[in-house]
């Protein structure tokens, strides 16, 4: 590979750099500046390596800092802390240095085209449309709305950015280690919180947590590792996942999270039912339902006993004759105050953050965007599933095979999480989720697509 020479002007620019970076640091503390020079790195490497910067965002999925830079009001959002986070500047420096260079090469496709394309314009439309709508109408800040509408939109980019820098399955098979590692770190960083006596948070929360949060991570996550091992052969990897399993339900349980709890729940079925006609599987599937009641700490007995079996104030829902809890029933309330409130504007509702908050996916879709927010979505679910399923039906290498297998069963497990949570637009849950969707919309692409060999690689 031939060296490009440095001119001087390279030079220049370089030393300028250089004067700029040295005379700023003497201007702050050390710490400070020892921030600002990693944060430039960070920059740098976005800029120039899109690759390397998806690796550096699976870093920062959950281990990036929030700062808080700001006070949103507003129906949806409540008195909410707007807070930035590490990952929301990578996404602005990649997307804005990816702009420029289809700006610069107009060879480079902005969007490459794939069946999800058309069904998040529509879903993006709809928010845009539905939030105008509402803050003309009053019923929506614009600020708040216009910030949230970016917010739902950068879970798309993730898609976007992946389904375009992707080439080879090395890269899949890559990334994936990666997001299992971080995973390992978030898993054992819940559990050492275990001895604290708190709900276990996911690191660089502020002062208060969500355990929700991390438990919809780790039910994904485990989705991924679930069918990853029921489809790779090699023991030694297989127990890795079985550990690395390990570390995360003990983490989940660590959360208390009855939305994560169900759909941990359900991505048990979910296995069950993919799985029938293997006996051994189903066996260990069995047991381990059968052992989880048995051997689960106290503390998690009792956070499930409590939404049935807890002490009765007067008011609460009855569901068969069983009585829930306070909290449940609340939740269950508003969720009633919204969907009525919701009939006054049912095909558009009220604009993102025209709502007040719900703590679940599908009465906030509905609150907020309407009917046609509410099939945008089912349409984009749709698409997802189906697109994944082609991928698993298609693959015959076991990791391809198991990434699309497990993608399945997390999407599935999320849908389940959403009934308690805005899962769907949990960022810490999202960015995993549509770093794989964009992995496993490519695998088909990529079976086809050999690694470059090394006289491809001299030549680049």
């Amino acid at each position: 590979m031939q060296q490009a020479a440095i001119t001087p002007h390279d030079t220049l620019v370089v030393s300028a750099l250089a004067v700029a970076v040295a005379l700023g640091l003497t201007l702050t503390t050390p710490t400070v500046g020892l921030q600002a020079v990693l944060g430039l790195l960070i920059v740098l490497v976005a800029v120039t390596s899109v690759p390397a910067s998806l690796y550096l965002l699976i870093a920062s999925m959950l281990l990036s800092p929030e700062i808080a830079v700001g006070r949103m009001e507003g129906r949806g959002v409540g008195g909410r802390e707007l807070s930035l986070r590490m990952d929301d500047i990578l996404l602005m420096v990649i997307g804005l240095s990816w702009f420029v260079k289809n700006i610069l090469y107009r060879e480079l496709a902005l969007f490459r085209e794939t069946p999800l394309n058309r069904p998040i314009a529509v879903y993006m439309i709809v928010c845009v449309v539905a939030t105008l709508i509402g803050a003309l109408t009053g019923r929506v800040k614009p600020m708040s709305g216009f910030l949230f509408v970016l917010k739902y939109f950068e879970y798309f980019f993730i898609y976007f950015m992946v389904v375009n820098h992707v080439r080879s399955q090395r890269q899949v098979v890559n990334l994936i280690v990666a997001l299992l590692a971080v995973g390992l770190v978030i898993s054992l960083y819940a559990i050492y919180q275990i001895p604290g006596g708190q709900r276990a948070t996911a690191p660089f929360e502020g002062e208060v947590g969500e355990p929700n949060t991390l438990g919809g991570y780790l039910v994904f996550l485990l989705a991924i590792m679930a069918g990853l091992a029921l489809h790779i052969k090699a023991g030694p990897i297989r127990l890795i996942l079985l550990t690395l399993g390990g570390f995360a339900v003990l983490a989940l349980m660590a959360t208390l999270s009855r939305s994560s709890y169900l759909a941990g729940t359900v991505l048990l079925l979910a296995v069950g039912v993919t799985q029938w006609q293997r006996p051994r599987v189903l066996t260990v599937l069995l047991l381990v339902a059968a052992l989880i009641p048995i051997f689960a700490p106290g503390n998690v007995k009792q956070r499930v006993g409590e939404t049935f079996f807890s002490r009765q104030y007067g008011g609460e829902a009855h569901i068969g004759g069983v009585a829930l809890d306070l909290s449940t029933t609340e939740r269950l309330k508003s969720w009633g105050y919204i969907v009525k409130d919701w009939m006054h504007a049912p095909v558009l509702g009220r604009g993102v953050t025209g709502y007040a908050w719900a703590d679940a996916q599908y009465v906030k879709i509905i609150g907020e965007t309407g009917l046609a927010g509410l099939a945008a979505f089912g349409f984009i679910m749709y698409r997802l599933w189906r697109c994944a399923r082609e991928s698993f039906l298609s693959q015959t290498d076991p990791f391809a095979k198991g990434l699309a297998h497990g993608f399945l069963l997390g999407l599935v497990a999320m849908l389940a999480h959403a009934i308690g949570a805005n899962t769907f637009i949990i960022i810490r849950i999202m960015e995993p989720f549509w770093l794989c969707a964009g992995l496993v919309v490519l695998l088909p692409n990529l079976s086809a697509e050999p690694e470059p060999g090394p006289s491809v690689q001299r030549r680049l």
